[in-house]
Order: structure tokens, then sequence, then C-alpha cells
């Protein structure tokens, strides 16, 4: 199924040099990419984000670290986004993330873990919204998706 889903670099992947790469790998894999910025996250954006961890031990440390510096949000598109994407990504946690994967591969630790995606298309529907006014996603075809997605979508 076709789908929509948000995706961001974090500061520590754009201070590090790694939006190139990223975008490169995004890329490769088949994926559109309709929107795209380079934005600094406000505490008030931060804490909508992370509404669902409020109250946990580790909220404040969230909301400070993705207000840190700038990030790069995103609305990719593609087959199964969200699901393929989170897969990309790799576990949350770098350690435990298999070699190939964003997170395997770049992330150094849990709070500095290069990318955020989105969980479920409700999720990504809440975090696009947030981020992205209507817009500032761009509707068309990359010229390969032919040869990505074969079948009419």
């Amino acid at each position: 199924m076709w789908e929509r889903t948000y995706f961001m670099i974090k500061p520590d992947g754009v201070h590090r040099g790694l939006v190139g790469d990223v975008v490169r790998r995004i890329e490769a894999k088949g994926y559109r990419i309709s929107a795209m910025k380079m934005i600094r996250i406000t505490g008030d954006e931060a804490r909508e984000h992370y509404a669902e961890h409020v109250g946990k031990h580790f909220f404040s440390d969230l909301v400070g670290f993705i207000t840190s510096g700038p990030v790069v949000a995103m609305v990719l598109e593609g087959e199964d986004a969200v699901e393929g994407v989170r897969k990309m990504m790799g576990s949350t946690d770098p350690k435990a993330s298999a070699p190939g994967t964003l997170r395997g591969d770049l992330g150094i630790n849990l709070s500095r873990n290069v990318v955020h995606g989105s969980d479920s298309p409700a999720s990504a529907e809440r975090e696009i919204s947030i981020f992205f006014e209507p817009g500032e996603i761009m509707d068309f075809t990359r010229n390969d998706e032919k040869w990505v997605y074969p079948e009419e979508k």
C-alpha cells in the first residue's frame, strides 16, 4: 500500500555531516522525498512531537536534545513506507541495530541515534502535520518509479 511517513535526521546526524549519506540511502531504496527542509524545532513542537512520552523520566532529555540544533525534516512516500523506513532505520538503540541499517551504521547510542521515523500511519499523519503545511508537500512522480513500483499505485 502506498503511504506517506515522517522522517527526520536529528541534530547529531546534521552536526556529524550525515545528511547526504542518509538522503542517498533513502533515495537509493526507492522512496520519494515529497518534502524536505532544515528547521530548528521549537520547544512547543518538540513537546507535541513527543507527546506520548510526557511523564517519562527521559522526556525532558528528548525535548532538550531535539531542540539543541537543526534537524532535516522530510515527508517520504512509497509502498509500505512506514514499515520499510522503520526497517531501514534499525532498532532505536544503535548497539542492537543490524549492520546496514541507518542506526546500526551511523548511530552512537540510544540518545544519539541519528534519525527518527513514524511508527504507524496515524503517527505519520500527526507528525507530518506538526512540521509541514499541506502546500509544502510536493505531488510528483519520480522518473524511476516505474522500475521501483511496476504495479499501479
